[in-house]
């Protein structure tokens, strides 16, 4: 609450930007789903995991990211915390491209995606793919990740063999001359 007519504008914006407040139809819409967040939850980790190992036989990835992955940076202590209870490990995965493979080659392969939509979240129905240039987002690189360019896909509840379709036809985008 203030007196200054223009914090107050600055302040209503940055609420109504930042969505500090939700409508009816919003909880109640949150309200719906909570019954079916377990099965909801358990799909899109079946999947993930299914397409990440499957991406761990790809020729241009360097690394593949995801806990449940033997040789994935945080596996050991994903199992200590995970696995006592369902052991799930969500819809994230990354993939860092071989070095060999540039931007633009990422920036086509993100675009020449179907099903995966280009955006940030995660735990929608909706695939999702971010490209991220870490080289240029940290001083310092992560002893634990290859170098190259990172794609996060936040796998949705599309069909497994759809999605690894989509991610095949796409890296036909990428191939090197």
């Amino acid at each position: 609450i203030t007196v200054d007519e223009r914090l107050h504008m600055l302040l209503k914006l940055c609420h109504m930007r930042l969505g500090l407040g939700i409508g009816a139809n919003d909880a109640e819409t949150v309200l719906r789903s909570l019954p079916s967040l377990p099965m909801r939850y358990r799909a899109h980790d079946e999947a993930t995991r299914i397409l990440a190992q499957w991406c761990t036989q790809r020729s241009e990835f360097a690394q593949v990211l995801h806990p449940a992955l033997p040789n994935s940076p945080g596996h050991a202590h994903w199992q200590k915390l995970c696995q006592l209870d369902a052991g799930g490990a969500a819809g994230l995965l990354s993939v860092i491209f071989k070095p060999e493979y540039g931007q633009a080659q990422v920036d086509a392969f993100c675009n020449a995606l179907k099903l995966f939509k280009i955006g940030y979240s995660w735990g929608g129905p909706i695939s999702l793919v971010v490209p991220y240039e870490l080289a240029s987002m940290r001083q310092h690189w992560p002893a634990h990740l290859r170098q190259g360019i990172l794609v996060r896909f936040s796998v949705g509840l599309e069909s497994v063999l759809d999605l690894q379709a989509d991610v095949a036809q796409a890296l036909t985008s990428v191939r090197l001359s």
